[in-house]
C-alpha cells in the first residue's frame, strides 16, 4: 500500500512539474502540450488508440514468449552441449556487436509490414538477456552441492533438474524482468520502421499531422502497458525466486 501511495505522489509531482515548465515558458501546445490537453487528446481518440494499443500488445507479447522460450532453451543446450558452448556462444557474443535497431529495415523488407516483423523483432530485442541471465544462473550453482550430488552417483541430468534448474530460476527471473522493458521497445521501434498499425505507427501519423498531444497520449498509453508488464512479470519472478529456496 505504501509503495502505491509513493508511486502516486511520485506521478502527481512529475504532472505538476510538467504543467509548470508548459506555464513558465509558454511553449506552444504543438512543441509540448500540457497535461490537460494530453488528457483530452486521450478521451477524444480514445477507441482509436485502444485498437492501435491491441496491435502493439499483442505484439509485445508474442515476442516476449516466444523470445523468452528460445532464451530459456539456449541456455540449457548451452548447459548440457560443450559443442554448443564452443561454436553457439561465441556467436551469441558476436551478435551483441550488431545494433538489433539495425536490423529493423532488413526485417521489415524480409517479412513486410505486418505483425510478424515486429514480433521478431523483440524476439531478437529480448533473447540474449533471458538466455544470457539463464545460462549464467545454471553456470553458479553451489559448488558443494554439485560434488555432493557427483559424489552419490547422480546423472547429469538429474544433477541439472533438481540442482542447476532450481538454483537458477532468480537468475531467470531477473531476465524475463528486463525482457519485459525490452520488448515493447522492439516492437515499437519495427513500427516505426514500416507499419500501418500499432502506438508506433500512430505515434509517427500524430507527429506527421502536428496533433503531438496525440502522439504523447500514445506514448502514455505504451509506457502504463510497459510498467503493468514489468510488474507481472516481477510477480512472476518473486514467484520462480520462491521455488527455488
Amino acid at each position: 500500500m505504501k509503495r502505491i501511495f509513493d508511486i502516486i505522489i511520485a506521478f502527481t509531482v512529475a504532472i505538476g512539474v510538467w504543467q509548470l515548465i508548459v506555464w513558465l515558458s509558454e511553449v506552444p501546445h504543438y512543441i509540448l502540450p500540457g497535461p490537460l490537453r494530453v488528457w483530452n487528446a486521450f478521451l477524444f481518440d480514445f477507441w482509436l488508440i485502444m485498437e492501435h494499443a491491441q496491435i502493439t500488445i499483442a505484439e509485445v507479447l508474442a515476442g516476449l514468449v516466444i523470445g523468452a522460450a528460445l532464451g530459456m532453451a539456449t541456455a540449457l543446450h548451452l548447459m548440457i552441449s560443450p559443442s554448443a558452448r564452443r561454436f553457439i556462444l561465441p556467436v551469441m557474443v558476436f551478435s551483441q556487436a550488431v545494433p538489433v535497431f539495425a536490423l529493423a529495415p532488413i526485417l521489415t523488407l524480409w517479412l513486410g509490414y505486418g505483425i510478424g516483423s515486429k514480433i521478431v523483432m523483440a524476439i531478437l530485442i529480448i533473447y540474449f538477456p533471458v538466455a544470457s541471465n539463464f545460462y549464467d544462473g545454471l553456470r553458479r550453482t553451489n559448488p558443494g552441492l554439485l560434488d555432493l550430488a557427483k559424489t552419490m552417483g547422480a546423472s547429469d541430468t538429474h544433477t541439472l533438474l533438481r540442482l542447476r534448474l532450481p538454483a537458477a530460476l532468480p537468475s531467470l527471473g531477473s531476465g524475463l524482468r528486463l525482457a519485459a522493458v525490452y520488448a515493447p521497445i522492439g516492437a515499437v521501434i519495427g513500427e516505426w520502421v514500416g507499419s500501418s498499425k500499432g502506438l508506433g505507427f500512430l505515434m509517427l501519423l500524430a507527429n506527421g499531422r502536428a496533433k503531438i498531444d496525440l502522439m504523447f497520449a500514445s506514448l502514455f498509453v505504451l509506457a502504463l502497458f510497459t510498467v503493468a508488464l514489468h510488474a507481472l512479470v516481477g510477480r512472476f519472478s518473486k514467484r520462480l525466486a520462491d521455488w527455488s529456496e
